[in-house]
């Protein structure tokens, strides 16, 4: 256990001030944990505080409209985590009464809580004894016993838990947990890690090995593929513009956009002109003015975006026209929210 008590006795004394440190209301504790999954504390902090403030309680939460959770997650990216986080909030109000499930296996069944946030939850606010698995986890780890197996298939993240598991002190999984994430995110970071004023440097495998940039082991890698998006901001006499709601199961599903011409290649600018002519047949296109120079490029974990903003300016009013004003009331993705700020407010 000389690890384990290392690690804890550094966690006492070095642990960061996070709010939800300050409580075991599961609640709160399965919040901070979907809006930190792919997030930085420094860009999940506000989000948690806004969200319980908002909703302080999961039937508030549950009662919301689903178009106000979105544009309170706008930002936030991978917006399917705000989706499970708003059904999940039904279901506990709505089938449990408002009270979480309190065991591991139970808390597995919610949507939206894979392995790690039900461990989080159920040791952090039910004191189960059940090890977080994460990349902080698996990070530290690798490094500390030297661990080279590949983190990407199913059977090293079994081997990664069960290394956690056996490394639990009884009775303290809630501060394990913790420090071995905090552990990991403030002195084991995947670059530039503090190696030379880490606990742990007089037994890291890996620091004695120089294989501290080399691990964790990640092999196979997720295949990005492009994609090319033309939006039409249609201006009509009285200064309005129309949106849509993306309802497909695909990127920024349930989020709005403005209309789209999605092309299968980067195209000139010339075929873009033509489709817009076909795609406003039934309007009286006055303008077209494209207002980025050059496409903006929007990364997301599957997919490089390729996006385009073409004004048009027709002569008459639209159907279900909306003021550049109320577009504030409506979740959009980031990078279309940013573009409006920029050009429209």
């Amino acid at each position: 256990m000389l690890f384990s008590n290392k690690l804890i006795a550094w966690y006492l004394q070095n642990k960061r001030d996070l709010p939800w440190r300050k409580t075991r209301d599961p609640y709160a504790i399965w919040l901070s944990e979907i809006i930190l999954q792919q997030t930085r504390v420094a860009q999940g902090m506000p989000y948690y505080e806004a969200f319980l403030t908002q909703y302080p309680s999961v039937f508030d939460l549950a009662q919301a409209p689903e178009d106000q959770v979105l544009k309170l997650w706008q930002g936030l990216g991978y917006y399917s985590r705000a989706r499970n986080l708003h059904a999940t909030a039904k279901k506990i109000a709505e089938d449990f009464d408002g009270v979480f499930p309190t065991s591991y296996k139970e808390l597995l069944l919610l949507k939206g809580v894979g392995t790690y946030t039900a461990a989080a939850i159920a040791s952090i606010s039910f004191d189960e004894q059940v090890a977080v698995v994460d990349g902080n986890v698996f990070r530290v780890l690798a490094r500390y016993f030297g661990i080279i197996s590949d983190i990407a298939t199913s059977t090293t993240k079994k081997e990664f838990t069960a290394v956690a598991t056996a490394l639990l002190p009884p009775g303290q999984a809630a501060v394990f947990n913790q420090a071995i994430m905090d552990f990991g995110a403030t002195v084991c970071t995947p670059k530039k890690p503090l190696c030379t004023s880490c606990v742990f440097l007089d037994d890291c495998v890996a620091y004695h090995t120089n294989q501290v940039p080399h691990l964790p082991v990640k092999l196979s890698k997720t295949k990005v593929s492009s994609r090319f998006l033309n939006y039409l901001i249609y201006k009509d006499s009285l200064n309005q513009t129309q949106i849509q709601q993306r309802t497909d199961k695909d990127i920024w599903q349930q989020l709005y956009e403005f209309p789209l011409i999605e092309t299968p290649t980067l195209v000139e600018e010339r075929s873009v002109h033509e489709q817009i002519y076909q795609h406003s047949s039934h309007r009286d296109t006055k303008r077209i003015t494209k207002l980025n120079a050059e496409p903006i490029i929007h990364k997301l974990s599957h997919r490089k975006l390729h996006i385009n903003f073409w004004e048009i300016e027709v002569n008459h009013p639209l159907n279900d026209g909306l003021s550049f004003s109320e577009l504030k009331k409506f979740a959009f993705p980031i990078v279309i929210h940013n573009f409006i700020v920029q050009h429209y407010e």
